[in-house]
């Protein structure tokens, strides 16, 4: 009887032992496949940051290019509006030079003198044409360069087309035609005839 109770105990203690085992297996499992949840874990953070990383930067290149294309808009509309600003301003300028001729032929007209009285109804009729003309010419922006007699020549806006003896250099003589502008650009220059000092003879 004692040896079967003998048996029965160590059977248990047996049991007990293999379960007390089994537990401290179960625990040394789970420790470790506890730091591999953890790095895991760790790994799965790591690729989000860089993936955030990744976006911050490419959401940073197209702000960039949105950035540059609206200044590269603006710029264009800027100098679309520049060109179209001095399309209108200039825009007399074709008609200008292609009336030049008729501009001389007015202008040499109406310094003609008219020796005969029937003529002199035209003449004033032919004057207020050219007035009329002129007039119209300057609300387009045009100025008239007529420079005066005895001024100093002015290569900025005159052509000498001949010389003539004077007592000083470079002084207007005479004009054959008066010059053109049209806002700020020249059209065409005042001709005139300049004078040269006359060199003395030495003995």
């Amino acid at each position: 009887m004692q040896k079967m109770k003998n048996k029965e105990e160590k059977k248990l203690n047996t049991k007990e032992q293999e379960k007390q085992e089994e537990q401290e297996e179960k625990e040394v499992d789970a420790q470790e496949e506890k730091p591999s949840e953890e790095s895991k874990l760790e790994q799965q953070i790591s690729f989000l940051k860089a993936e955030n990383t990744k976006l911050k930067e490419e959401a940073n290149n197209w702000k960039n290019k949105y950035y540059q294309a609206f200044a590269d808009l603006a710029n264009t509309r800027k100098s679309l509006e520049k060109d179209h600003e001095t399309f209108i301003k200039y825009r007399a300028q074709g008609f200008i030079e292609k009336i030049l001729p008729t501009l001389d032929s007015f202008e040499m007209a109406s310094k003609a003198k008219v020796e005969n009285p029937e003529f002199e109804k035209f003449a004033q009729g032919y004057k207020m044409i050219h007035t009329q003309l002129e007039q119209a010419l300057t609300e387009e922006g045009i100025e008239f360069l007529e420079p005066k007699i005895g001024s100093d020549f002015d290569a900025s806006y005159m052509h000498a087309v001949q010389t003539a003896e004077g007592e000083e250099d470079n002084k207007v003589v005479a004009i054959f035609v008066k010059g053109y502008k049209l806002h700020d650009r020249l059209i065409r220059p005042a001709m005139v005839v300049v004078s040269k000092k006359k060199e003395e003879k030495k003995d």
